[in-house]
């Protein structure tokens, strides 16, 4: 059995802080930083009136003309939401983080611990004192999350099967970041519930909307893989508060200080750098966040902040401090040179990289290969077909 936890606008409480009674108003994120003009999480009374996350902030404005903005707060959510994950460590749990403010993670031990469900369930409530979380169960991670978005404040929710989801909106897709963009175009269709997806079949949502498709019908159908516990890492952080709020040339040689410190800590164990974020607190208030992938892991100095330099062009407004955190390792440097390598192997090793990239950052269906249908066809459509491409 899976259980899944959910802290509802985890971000808009984050920000808000210590004025909680803006929750009871319309109140609700103003856009980040650099990113597009629509806000983020908002509260009940903003979506009585209309108001949903996601919209332009001019609409928003149209209809809730006493609407509250707050400004995002990135590195103090992802900072409680740490402090929530190490919260169900402490008490035996091996948490997979879906998304902030919502995590799932196997009970079969922990039924033992805490004698029963029951004992299970307020050991959670214990250990994360979230005031709104929900909590729901089922034999796998969909089925949990369908559950906990079913649960109250106070009431957990278990979901048994497929014969329990049937009936539940599709709208339930779009807690999965691969199907979040399914229920729109299956609404069209006529496909308004889970059972719908199962009783059209595989075959169907497989031609029309790919591996896609064939995942959503097996999330409808209560399959669905295994919680992978998200792996313990060392985190190394470096941040300088600057003593007057800087911004162009002199912010990106806060910067290269910064790596330089980083890079000659102890903990770094002569390890290659994989990611790296960086944070910003912001004069005019709120935080400022970003994570970048390198394409190779790298320790080294010039090439860190080559690639690290132009997220700076993102900030909105001077910044009141900058951090650099590295969030995940590579190995050590390799200094081995191959004495004999074919051209045609490296390109090809340079290809299969290439597109192993643009499967991680645009999504598995943004890569598909060309397949010969019907060579003799006289029409130009039915000779060859788009199918999904593995790298």
């Amino acid at each position: 059995m899976v259980m899944d936890v959910l802290m509802s606008r985890l971000e808009l409480v984050v920000a808000v802080g210590d004025r909680r009674t803006l929750l009871r108003v319309p109140v609700a994120l103003s856009p980040e930083p650099g990113g597009p003009d629509r806000i983020g999480a908002c509260s009940p009374a903003a979506e009585a009136q209309g108001v949903q996350p996601g919209i332009p902030l001019a609409e928003a404005l149209a209809r809730s003309p006493q609407l509250v903005l707050v400004p995002p707060d990135p590195v103090a959510v992802d900072r409680s939401w740490e402090a929530l994950l190490v919260a169900l460590e402490g008490i035996g749990a091996e948490p997979e983080p879906l998304a902030p403010g919502e995590a799932c993670f196997e009970i079969g031990g922990l039924r033992r611990l805490y004698r029963g469900l029951d004992g299970v369930i307020a050991a959670v409530r214990r250990a994360v004192g979230w005031p709104g979380l929900r909590i729901g169960i089922g034999p796998g991670r969909f089925s949990a999350q369908a559950a906990a978005r079913r649960a109250g404040p106070k009431r957990s929710a278990q979901v048994h099967g497929a014969s329990d989801l049937a009936p539940m909106p599709v709208e339930l897709l779009a807690c999965r970041e691969r199907t979040a963009k399914l229920p729109a175009p299956l609404k069209r269709f006529g496909l308004l519930t889970l059972g719908d997806l199962v009783r059209i079949g595989r075959g169907p949502l497989g031609e029309r909307f790919g591996a896609t498709g064939i995942l959503a019908h097996d999330l409808a159908s209560g399959l669905d893989s295994r919680v992978v516990p998200r792996v313990a890492i060392t985190e190394l952080m470096e941040r300088f508060d600057l003593p007057e709020s800087l911004s162009g040339e002199l912010l990106d040689r806060v910067l290269g200080m910064l790596l330089d410190r980083l890079l000659a800590r102890p903990e770094r164990q002569a390890r290659t750098l994989r990611t790296v974020v960086l944070e910003a607190a912001l004069v005019e208030g709120g935080t400022w966040r970003t994570r970048v992938v390198l394409r190779e892991a790298t320790a080294d100095r010039v090439r860190l902040h080559l690639a690290l330099a132009p997220h700076l062009a993102q900030l909105s407004a001077p910044a009141a401090s900058l951090g650099v955190l590295a969030e995940s390792f590579g190995g050590p440097p390799s200094q081995a040179i191959p004495l004999l390598e074919d051209d045609e192997e490296r390109r090809r090793a340079r290809l299969r990289e290439g597109l192993r990239q643009v499967s991680a950052g645009s999504g598995e269906d943004a890569l598909l290969r060309v397949v010969e249908v019907d060579p003799a066809s006289r029409l130009p459509e039915r000779r060859m077909a788009l199918a999904p491409h593995e790298p």
